[in-house]
């Protein structure tokens, strides 16, 4: 019994997302292509694809995904995920497809209104929470941020 309404997504792997009865799974370029993913966990489950160019978030479309993580958006310390594709590519990818866009790779506090504004429907953060001294509040003050400016 789920005592949240959160969505479960495992990291890379769908046969553990199978196994554990998540709602979905997130591909990295490396991993196993979305329509096998597709093939193993059926239509139901979410499945997401990391992206780092516009063609690979056209393909990540075209082969099924239901969202895209995009970035890095920023310089980041936590994952070296390439160079950072910053703001003007957060909003030509978003401008490419139709899929809803996760934003990741450095948003924080001071950068999270114009990673919104150029088209991101949701952000992926890490250190934003993780450095600051009440975990709890930096989570809330971005969700209630990042509600304001999507509703």
């Amino acid at each position: 019994m789920r005592r949240s309404s959160a969505a479960f997504i495992v990291n890379d792997h769908p046969d553990i997302a199978m196994a554990v009865d998540a709602d979905g799974v997130h591909l990295g370029q490396d991993d196993l292509p979305v329509l096998e993913a597709r093939k193993l966990m059926g239509g139901s489950r979410i499945i997401g694809v990391s992206t780092h160019s516009v063609e690979q978030a056209r393909a990540a479309q075209s082969a099924g995904a239901d969202y895209i993580g995009f970035g890095p958006i920023f310089t980041t310390r936590t994952k070296d995920a390439g160079p950072h594709q910053g703001i003007e590519g957060l909003s030509h990818v978003r401008k490419a497809v139709t899929l809803p866009v996760i934003a990741i790779g450095g948003i924080s506090g001071e950068n999270l209104d114009k990673v919104l504004s150029a088209g991101a429907d949701g952000v992926a953060v890490i250190s934003a929470i993780l450095s600051a001294p009440d975990l709890y509040e930096a989570a809330r003050g971005m969700v209630d941020r990042i509600q304001r400016m999507l509703v």
